[in-house]
């Protein structure tokens, strides 16, 4: 784990913490950095949205496998 000195405007950080139910400031701003990294991937991947073209069928996606029984 890797050690940090930051200043915060500590309103800031007492709303974040309220927010986040975090029992102590480094709990809060963990939180809210996965929280961040989360809100990003989920973006990226609506931006990708109708960018990925399919050749397979649903019946074949949902039988084909033949691995499978």
């Amino acid at each position: 784990m890797s050690r940090a000195t930051l200043t915060l405007p500590n309103d800031l950080l007492d709303e974040l913490m309220k927010s986040v139910s975090a029992k102590s400031k480094t709990e809060a701003v963990i939180l809210a950095i996965r929280d961040e990294i989360k809100s990003k991937k989920i973006r990226k991947i609506k931006e990708m949205a109708g960018s990925m073209e399919f050749t397979a069928t649903a019946a074949n996606l949902r039988h084909g496998d033949r691995r499978i029984g």
